[in-house]
């Protein structure tokens, strides 16, 4: 057999069995156990403590649902070892999946919310998987940009100074690039969202040992 190519780090899932599929126990942890290497029935079963007949159903199952492939098969004696792996390293769901729960930035959402910021989030992973399966099926790479980095504000007032900056500073570069009369233009979408960076998980401390 042709050795595989190497898995993609990323995929989006944006069909609703699809993503029933992801989600059921124990799956998750089958497609952990695969994003590395690959693996088979038996050996994952051992690893886990799960019966080997559960984890065979659902390998079938997420194969079916193309989150796991088929890399190589085996001769044991008698019998014959599937050695499978997850058709990615990492896994998205996308907002499409839930078809009219899906968050929407056009709905009459307080701009300065946080559900406006999340929805505006959400149509950003659709839109973008949309297109990278499109120019993926063409042998396309998609042209995108991404800035992300954190900043430290002394206080509220400092932080809504920036905010009039970046503001300013972003139209003056729209007025200078922005063209809706170029022959041939292709439009783009800008989005830049602020919001608090969340504290790190904080590890119990070890209980203390009496002697």
């Amino acid at each position: 057999m042709t050795p595989a190519a190497a898995a993609p780090d990323l995929a989006v899932i944006s069909a609703p069995d699809r993503a029933a599929t992801l989600l059921a126990s124990p799956r998750q942890r089958l497609l952990a156990e695969l994003g590395g290497e690959p693996g088979s029935a038996s050996g994952l079963a051992r690893r886990l403590g799960l019966p080997r007949q559960r984890v065979h159903y659902h390998l079938r199952e997420l194969e079916k649902a193309g989150l796991v492939e088929l890399v190589e098969e085996r001769r044991r004696g008698n019998c014959v070892e599937r050695l499978v792996r997850a058709t990615a390293r990492a896994f998205v769901i996308s907002p499409e999946a839930l078809g009219a729960l899906a968050a929407d930035p056009g709905a009459a959402l307080d701009r300065g919310s946080a559900a406006y910021q999340v929805a505006v989030a959400a149509r950003s992973i659709r839109e973008v998987a949309t297109l990278d399966a499109a120019a993926r099926r063409e042998g396309r790479r998609l042209p995108t940009l991404t800035l992300d980095t954190e900043i430290v504000f002394a206080d509220a007032a400092s932080r809504a100074a920036f905010a009039e900056e970046l503001a300013d500073a972003l139209g003056a570069l729209l007025a200078r690039y922005h063209d809706p009369r170029a022959p041939g233009g292709r439009r783009y979408r800008l989005t830049a969202l602020v919001h608090p960076v969340p504290a790190p998980a904080v590890p119990p401390a070890a209980p203390e040992v009496s002697r």
